[in-house]
């Protein structure tokens, strides 16, 4: 469904990402680790299309989306869920899920969509006229990832989803987004902190350090890898 091919992304004089090629089947849940800087969050930020590339190619679903707007990319089935929720904290639970619905005219729809996310995430049910800035940062993640879902994507791009969240949540969070793709086939790109909880629920990964893919492997792999282990699982 994805391909980044030798993708090079540069800010300023720095090179951020330099020749990174990776793949994501149909309805995977494949994740991307690495330390601080490593480049993961602008990998899926040029993917999404909101920093350009200096060079390479991104394919989505068979088409080359290099270079294609990130409203266009919306409208295709490509929706990024980003680092840090990114919630409008002056705007309902309601009103910022709306605001993931923009594209879409038909408010039977919206209303279906929004039934699915509340059906979801129950807690946003109960905050639903809440302003988002008030809610804890688990109940913001929970609001970004079902603000994503009301552009009913075929794929999302998920950057740290268990950022700044109680540990007790994250799992709550991490069991949410494998039901979304077993249930409705979504494929997922996944950039996530806790290296050992994103490649439990992942069939493929991929390790970045400074810009490039060092290693890609099968997720189960990759979590006995020595490696992989030493550097990011913690043993």
């Amino acid at each position: 469904m994805l391909e980044v091919r030798n993708l090079t992304v540069n800010y300023g004089a720095i090179t951020a990402l330099q020749d990174v090629s990776l793949r994501v089947e149909p309805g995977s849940i494949v994740t991307l680790i690495g330390g601080n800087g490593a480049g993961k969050t602008t990998t899926l930020r040029a993917i999404s299309g909101m920093i350009r590339a200096k060079a390479g190619q991104i394919v989505y679903d068979g088409k080359d989306i290099t270079g294609i707007p990130p409203h266009k990319l919306v409208a295709r089935g490509l929706a990024h869920c980003p680092e840090g929720r990114m919630v409008f904290a002056n705007l309902t639970v309601r009103e910022n899920l709306h605001m993931g619905a923009y594209l879409e005219r038909d408010q039977a729809v919206v209303a279906r969509e929004e039934e699915f996310v509340f059906a979801t995430f129950p807690r946003l049910r109960e905050r639903e006229a809440q302003l988002a800035g008030t809610l804890s940062g688990g109940e913001q993640q929970m609001l970004a990832i079902g603000r994503a879902l009301m552009s009913q994507p075929r794929c999302l791009l998920l950057d740290e989803p268990s950022l700044g969240i109680a540990p007790l949540l994250v799992q709550s969070i991490f069991e949410k987004i494998v039901d979304l793709n077993r249930s409705r086939g979504l494929t997922i790109l996944l950039v996530e902190q806790n290296a050992n909880l994103a490649l439990e629920i992942s069939q493929h990964g991929y390790v970045l350090e400074t810009g490039r893919v060092i290693l890609s492997d099968n997720a189960s792999a990759l979590r006995i890898n020595p490696k992989v282990r030493d550097a990011y699982l913690g043993s």
